[in-house]
């Protein structure tokens, strides 16, 4: 048994808004449209999807978090404060992760983490 793709979901009352985000800032290509639900390619096999708050589901980013691995953590926080994005800090190390990485919220508050993994043993791509 494998699993073969992963999909992120986090949800949104303004789906424009989310594509600010996702598909302008980030550069995600948006995969599939499905009205209320949009898929974004974050990866060669990671996706991203934002669906409208409805049928129950909420925002509720409360504890969640969606980490990127990138060798480029600097670029992306340049990119961010370019932008005008607010983060939480500039990125640093994390020695109790033995990761470099910074931290900034998606429009609807969901934490958005760029890490480094500093560990040679982690499986890269």
């Amino acid at each position: 048994m494998k699993i073969r793709q992963q999909i992120s979901w986090v949800y949104t009352e303004d789906l424009e808004r989310a594509h600010a985000f996702y598909g302008d800032l980030l550069g995600f290509e948006r995969v599939l449209d499905e009205g209320d639900a949009w898929i974004y390619r974050s990866s060669d096999n990671g996706f991203v999807g934002v669906c409208k708050a409805i049928m129950g589901r909420v925002v509720q980013p409360a504890g969640s978090m969606i980490s990127f691995v990138t060798d480029d953590v600097d670029d992306w926080y340049e990119r961010f404060v370019s932008a005008g994005v607010p983060t939480r800090g500039k990125p640093e190390m994390l020695p109790a992760f033995n990761i470099y990485a910074f931290f900034a919220e998606d429009p609807n508050g969901y934490v958005i983490e760029f890490q480094q993994f500093l560990d040679p043993s982690w499986p890269a791509i």
